[in-house]
């Protein structure tokens, strides 16, 4: 008799290999949690893995859940998870067997709310400023005329477009574009590759280094323009040595790289406008100093003029000059005659009364040694004068020679100060004329391109423009129903209509002929 608890009986519990129980298990937690929302802190994240995938884990104060986003589903995410991060994952929860471990494929994930990615936004922010990045001291002023600018943007986005169309109503200037993503995944990488690119561009070499940088892009929420709050792309803008300004979102829209930028731009419109002044104004300004400049010119030759005829009118005549020496010497001619007259007179007193005192033998020697002195002194009385005289006469001559020469050096300077200014008054018309010719051939060639495309050249070839009663253009016959008042456009004027019953079926719409291609400019496009 076999026993009842024989442990050789057979059981009626089914048996399962290892990879059948786990497939079970994996098919029932897939059926009961296919889609679901979890809430929770982003833990383990170390960025994507080297095959695309990120793994990490999402914890709350009690359990833990390991996640894993697929490369696909990374590549897609509106922004990029960070460690620590409040988020909101949607997805459905599988096992992987290897380990014996449930997780979560997440298929989306968003911010557990705006406040999340603001204390994130706030934290970085203290962070960067306590390193000094956002220091007002490191910011520098923008060139007033850069020749080549460069732009940091999405070559397909309406951004550059607005860029490149301000910046050639204002002041046409070369203009370099680094193509990138301006969201999603690797945009913030792109973004400072872009600015270290440019700044380690050489001066001289095949491409232009910019003398200021824009980084632009359209406005979108928190989490559109999160990549410009990338840590790395604020430290590629502070560390920039080109001058730069940030063009990210609308005017409401703030990011971290506006605060390291060297200028913040409320639009890219707005950015285009800080880059460059406006050129008409500069011509105009440049005029208005020209002809301040040629007024100030002729005012400083006025005063001149003015001063020198006073100045000549201050100047004595040589009459004048001369009257004074004139008459010194008319009394000094006079009293040497007198003067002749009483030394002879006196010596004639004084001989008269030693006479009477004297031989005649020692008087007649006497007198003849008294004649040969009085001849002496005659003689050199006579020189003197004569040399007295001559010295008088060459001091006139000498003042009369440097009266006669200062006015003619005077009239030398005023003739060749005024030549000049002739001649630069002569190059300063030939130049405005020049640059007018050149203005006005340019508005010649731009009515003949408006000429060249406008619509009623095509009406000179016996077509007609149809329009509605509003006057808009009737593009499709279907629009035009029985009793519909219409006007006919031809070349020669326009005729009313009233459309009939009946027509033709819509045939096939006519191959758009291609464009013309517009005029090339120096400027090449991107599109």
């Amino acid at each position: 008799m076999t026993s009842f608890f024989d442990s050789d009986s057979p059981s009626n519990v089914a048996e399962y290999s290892v990879s059948e129980l786990s497939g079970s298990i994996k098919r029932t937690l897939e059926q009961a949690f296919e889609h679901v929302r979890v809430r929770g802190e982003i833990s383990g994240y170390r960025g994507p893995h080297s095959s695309g995938h990120a793994y990490f884990a999402l914890k709350d104060d009690r359990a833990r859940i390991e996640a894993v986003i697929w490369k696909g589903t990374f590549a897609r995410l509106k922004f990029r998870p960070e460690e620590g991060m409040e988020v909101i994952a949607t997805g459905r929860v599988t096992t992987f067997p290897g380990s014996s471990k449930y997780q979560i494929v997440i298929d989306s994930l968003e911010p557990a709310g705006a406040g999340a990615l603001m204390a994130l936004l706030e934290e970085r922010k203290r962070k960067l400023a306590a390193e000094g990045l956002f220091d007002p001291a490191r910011k520098r002023p923008l060139p007033f005329m850069p020749k080549v600018i460069g732009v940091v943007t999405s070559p397909t986005g309406a951004v550059i477009r607005d860029i490149l169309h301000r910046i050639a109503d204002r002041f046409p200037v070369h203009v370099v574009v680094w193509p990138v993503r301006v969201q999603g995944d690797g945009a913030s990488e792109e973004v400072a590759a872009a600015i270290r690119g440019f700044n380690a561009l050489e001066e001289g070499g095949p491409i232009a280094r910019p003398d200021v940088l824009i980084v632009a892009r359209g406005g979108g929420s928190l989490e559109d323009l999160w990549g410009f709050n990338d840590e790395a792309v604020v430290r590629a803008a502070a560390a920039s040595g080109i001058p730069l300004i940030s063009a990210v979102g609308h005017e409401t829209d703030w990011t971290l790289i506006d605060h390291a930028a060297d200028q913040r731009a409320p639009t890219p419109t707005g950015a285009a406008e800080m880059a460059v002044p406006v050129k008409a104004d500069l011509e105009a300004q440049l005029a208005n100093l020209s002809a301040r400049l040629q007024a100030a010119a002729t005012r400083q030759m006025d005063h001149r003029r003015h001063a020198l005829r006073a100045l000549a009118r201050a100047l004595p005549s040589l009459d004048q000059l001369l009257a004074l020496p004139r008459r010194r010497f008319d009394e000094a001619a006079a009293g040497l005659g007198r003067g002749l007259q009483m030394n002879t007179a006196n010596k004639r007193r004084s001989f008269e009364r030693i006479a009477a005192h004297l031989r005649s033998e020692l008087l007649t020697t006497k007198i003849r040694e008294h004649r040969r002195h009085l001849l002496e002194a005659m003689s050199k009385a006579e020189r003197c004068v004569e040399r007295q005289i001559d010295r008088r006469q060459a001091h006139v001559s000498a003042a009369d020679a440097s009266l006669r020469a200062l006015p003619s050096r005077l009239l030398g300077q005023i003739h060749r100060a005024s030549d000049r200014i002739s001649g630069l008054s002569t190059r300063a018309d030939g130049a405005m004329a020049a640059e007018l010719r050149r203005l006005k051939g340019a508005l010649v060639a731009q009515d003949r391109v408006l000429q060249s495309l406008s619509y009623r050249n095509i009406l000179q070839r016996g077509f007609a423009l149809v329009r509605d009663g509003a006057g808009d253009p009737v593009k499709q016959a279907a629009a035009v129903t029985p009793g519909m008042a219409l006007s006919l456009e031809f070349a020669d004027g326009s005729v009313s209509a009233v459309a009939g019953e009946g027509g033709s079926a819509p045939t096939e719409a006519p191959k758009k002929r291609p464009a013309r291609p517009a005029e090339p400019t120096k400027q090449g496009s991107l599109f």
